[in-house]
């Protein structure tokens, strides 16, 4: 089929478009729209955190559950028919809930319906984690210098990526592979230690974490945390700065592809 120039400039017009939203498996700062339902939580969630006593809890979908990626962020969900909002931790996977659809603990529910009516319309998003203190490193109790599994606990925001290497090494960062029970699996372990972490947020905050030991079945605190992160500065640095450094090749691959087709429409 012969292309027109008007076809052309969709076509652009789409490359661009997805240039800009982007796309990611991973939890993003997007307000999801779904369904609210609620269940009997009493803790062993996949996501294989400790059972909090203070904390109102829920199980994301398998979509935006995203291989545990969603594990320990809060969530703001909001009952669109009445306003009223609760704050959760994602503790769980619901499996065969739609994408968007979350199911609650039955406290949190009955903070923003009655139980009776079971289903609610729901629009939520990540927000910090307001009852946090330093972010902690937890090593799986089995963990070994040849074998390693690690769980990143009490984060701001959720977690996007860890990366290892020995201390003291020199050594680039090694990215370590996220399960679906959220923990990092080095499966041929990272030595004897001990290891620096590098911690990186679902913002794209960093936390360098140094000379972690290897201590299987204890939390370490790292004495740190991310900061806040101020979105709407972010959005208005993007806004102002156009594309960015990363996006001038693909940009520049666009107007050349333009420039040809006009030039053989001579």
């Amino acid at each position: 089929m012969k292309m027109t120039i008007c076809h052309y400039f969709i076509r652009i017009g789409f490359a661009v478009m997805l240039l800009v939203s982007g796309s990611s498996a991973y939890a993003d700062s997007s307000t999801h729209t779904g369904k609210g339902t609620f269940y009997d939580y009493t803790g062993g969630g996949n996501c294989s955190l400790p059972v909090s006593t203070t904390t109102l809890t829920a199980a994301m979908n398998a979509s935006d559950y995203a291989n545990s990626a969603a594990c320990g962020g809060f969530i703001k969900v909001t009952n669109t028919d009445t306003g009223l909002s609760v704050t959760v931790r994602v503790d769980d996977q619901c499996p065969e809930c739609a994408p968007g659809n979350v199911d609650l603990d039955q406290d949190a529910f009955a903070q923003i319906a009655n139980l009776a009516t079971g289903i609610i319309p729901i629009r939520w998003q990540y927000v910090a984690n307001d009852q946090v203190g330093n972010l902690k490193l937890y090593v799986e109790e089995s963990s070994s210098q040849w074998w390693m599994a690690v769980q990143v606990r009490d984060h701001l925001y959720p977690i996007a990526k860890l990366e290892a290497r020995l201390s003291g090494s020199g050594n680039a960062y090694t990215t370590i592979a996220r399960e679906s029970h959220n923990y990092f699996v080095a499966p041929s372990g990272l030595g004897i230690g001990p290891y620096d972490f590098r911690i990186t947020d679902f913002w794209g905050q960093t936390i360098d974490v140094p000379s972690i030991p290897l201590m299987p079945g204890v939390e370490l605190d790292t004495g740190t945390q991310f900061d806040v992160y101020d979105e709407s500065a972010a959005t208005s640095t993007t806004t102002s700065s156009g594309a960015g450094a990363t996006d001038w090749p693909i940009l520049l691959l666009l107007g050349g592809l333009l420039t040809r087709r006009l030039q053989r429409g001579r």
